[in-house]
């Protein structure tokens, strides 16, 4: 039996792009949805409650110490959380590695100063749809989903900035 090698490689190109767009839609839906609410252990031990920070712009950023681009978006999204957290701006880090020492050892060696809660069990990452690594949503201040980014690219930083300072005009 000879396999159909180009028609294999594009059925399974196709199947891959369209759970790819699945998960896409499946988060890009959550867009003008409230933001479900959690509470995760940060680093510094105590639990914190997404809800707390209703009144707020929150940025939730989901990463894995795996993930290239996050370690490339991380010290840029601290930048963005320095400049504006006085002003409304907060930033939670959602980590979702089983070892929270690999996460802890990451964000010490890129000096991130913004909160980092850990999903080790996966729960947050599952009621946001969260499939591939890095996904970074930002809420308005009723807790209200308004923008879902997946991946991350060098540039991204910038629609993140005139999404935020839209907001917080709001």
């Amino acid at each position: 039996m000879r396999l159909n090698r180009p028609g294999l490689f594009r059925s399974l190109a196709v199947l891959l792009l369209g759970t790819i767009a699945a998960a896409s839609i499946a988060a890009s839906n959550m867009e003008g949805q409230p933001a479900p609410d959690f509470a995760l252990k940060s680093a510094t031990g105590e639990n914190l409650r997404l809800s707390e920070y209703r009144g707020d712009i929150v940025m939730i950023n989901f990463w894995a110490t795996w993930c290239g681009p996050c370690r490339q978006e991380m010290p840029l999204l601290d930048e963005l959380y320095g400049r504006y957290q006085r002003v409304g701006f907060r930033l939670l880090g959602v980590n979702i590695d089983d070892d929270a020492g690999r996460a802890m050892q990451m964000v010490d060696e890129l000096g991130v100063g913004f909160p980092v809660l850990f999903d080790s069990r996966k729960e947050v990452s599952k009621l946001y749809d969260v499939e591939a690594m890095p996904v970074t949503l930002l809420l308005d201040r009723e807790g209200t989903i308004r923008h879902v980014h997946h991946g991350y690219k060098p540039g991204y930083e910038q629609i993140y900035l005139d999404q935020i300072r839209a907001l917080l005009r709001e």
